[in-house]
């Protein structure tokens, strides 16, 4: 603890002599901290921006370090890049602007708190962190020390998504009742023995903050699985999808009332319960409308229908990175109408009947329960999905944001506030589950009860 003291006063200094303005010309100069899949594809947005460089990197296994180290300089056009098993190296160094974290979610709080101490502008992988009280020392840091903090919340980017928002918003579907988050799997599964870990693995750095436990490979290759590095589905894909919503809801920094949950270990087998179960639902009770999250989907081989649904009195509306579906409501009898494939939607779906409001330009369509005489449908338009995310204008869009924001010191799209409130009904529904009851969420308080 006296270290940490140390460097934290070590890392206040610095920050008063540190690049904190840059001018519109000014590369950016950046750490990254964590080497994995995700900081590989983050570095790699961030680069396609030239205004901007790594110079230092780290990981807390050798091997995965010394493989992104020549990738970072090559990308970023053949300058030196430093490798370091201690984030806090990187922290220590005047002439870093930022970082981006992409490790394991335990540590996203104190690397984060620690950046913004040093004086460095953050964009963090989502979610935000896997506890409450970790979450909100970070939105805490980022407003005392006055630093831009961005997380990765890139869907907020993405044209279809700002259209399929428009519609929402201006009452396409009548007034909203009930929000479902739907992603279907998840990351559990059946535990192996302990072990000893690789020669490369700083096991011990890597658990950080974390309980310490012997080590296990899935601890690590399936860390999302586990309470004490990250919240399963819940908060991997959760967080996406609360955060449509919010947006959608227009309620971007507002918090559910009351948490309950159901989850089960059903083909997994995790006598400790470390793991979040397989099978897993849980339902926020929010000031206007409902909203609830399931793991099991319906599959369907002409769209992947995970996504967040929007369900009012004249249709629903689902979203999700291939674009968005949207169907008027349910006729008492017969047939259901036909869908309307909005942007991304199924190239040839049969267009069916869309309520006042929809984009003009179309043919006139049928009419379901409770609709007005129909206007054009919307119609149908293709976004295709990016392969391997390697190519995702949303995210490189993000990483153009976040460098904007830098240099002229504005919030950036996916603010900490709005990443903490879009983290909060996942992280409460993981509370809900392990505790086996319905969370209260005291606002005044800004606590679970």
């Amino acid at each position: 603890m006296e270290n940490r003291r140390t460097f934290l006063k070590a890392a206040a200094a610095t920050a008063a002599v540190s690049r904190s303005v840059l001018g519109a010309n000014d590369r950016v100069q950046l750490g990254l901290i964590g080497c994995g899949t995700r900081g590989t594809m983050d570095s790699g947005f961030l680069l396609r921006h030239k205004d901007c460089v790594f110079v230092a990197a780290c990981d807390v296994a050798k091997s995965r370090l010394d493989a992104a180290i020549p990738r970072l300089s090559q990308q970023g056009g053949g300058g030196k890049v430093d490798a370091y098993g201690d984030y806090r190296r990187i922290l220590e160094r005047k002439d870093i602007d930022a970082v981006l974290v992409t490790t394991p979610d335990h540590w996203h709080s104190p690397i984060t708190v620690e950046a913004c101490a040093a004086g460095k502008d953050v964009y963090v992988e989502k979610p935000i962190s896997n506890t409450i009280p970790a979450a909100q020392k970070m939105v805490q840091a980022a407003r005392q020390y006055n630093r831009v903090v961005q997380m990765g919340v890139q869907q907020r980017q993405g044209e279809a998504f700002k259209e399929a928002a428009k519609l929402v918003q201006d009452g396409l579907l009548g007034k909203v009742t009930h929000v479902e988050l739907v992603y279907e799997g998840g990351y559990a599964r059946t535990a192996e023995p302990d072990q000893d870990p690789p020669a490369d693995l700083d096991w011990e750095m890597f658990q950080g903050p974390a309980p310490r436990h012997p080590y296990r490979p899935s601890r690590q290759r399936s860390w999302r699985a586990y309470y004490d590095y990250g919240g399963g589905l819940v908060t991997d894909w959760g967080v996406h999808l609360a955060d449509v919503a919010n947006w959608y809801m227009k309620n971007d920094l507002g918090a559910p009332l009351l948490t309950s949950a159901a989850a089960q270990y059903v083909a997994v087998q995790d006598p400790r319960h470390e793991q979040v179960p397989d099978a897993t639902m849980i339902v926020w009770q929010y000031e206007n409308y409902v909203m609830s999250f399931t793991n099991s989907v319906i599959p369907n081989p002409d769209f992947p229908f995970h996504g967040t649904y929007f369900f009012g009195p004249r249709g629903m509306l689902m979203v999700n990175r291939s674009g968005y579906i949207i169907r008027p409501a349910a006729r008492r009898m017969g047939p259901p109408p036909n869908a309307m494939a909005g942007r991304g939607g199924v190239p040839g779906a049969a267009p069916g009947g869309a309520p006042s409001g929809a984009p003009a330009g179309a043919q006139a369509g049928g009419r379901g329960r409770g609709m007005p005489p129909q206007e054009p449908p919307i119609e149908a338009r293709v976004r295709p999905f990016a392969e391997n995310y390697r190519d995702d204008p949303d995210t490189i869009a993000h990483a153009r944001n976040f460098l904007d924001c830098v240099k002229s010191r504005q919030l950036p799209v996916g603010d900490i506030d709005i990443g903490f409130h879009s983290s909060l009904p996942c992280l409460l529904g993981l509370l809900a589950i392990q505790q086996g009851r319905t969370i209260a969420w005291d606002g005044k308080a800004a606590k679970a009860v």
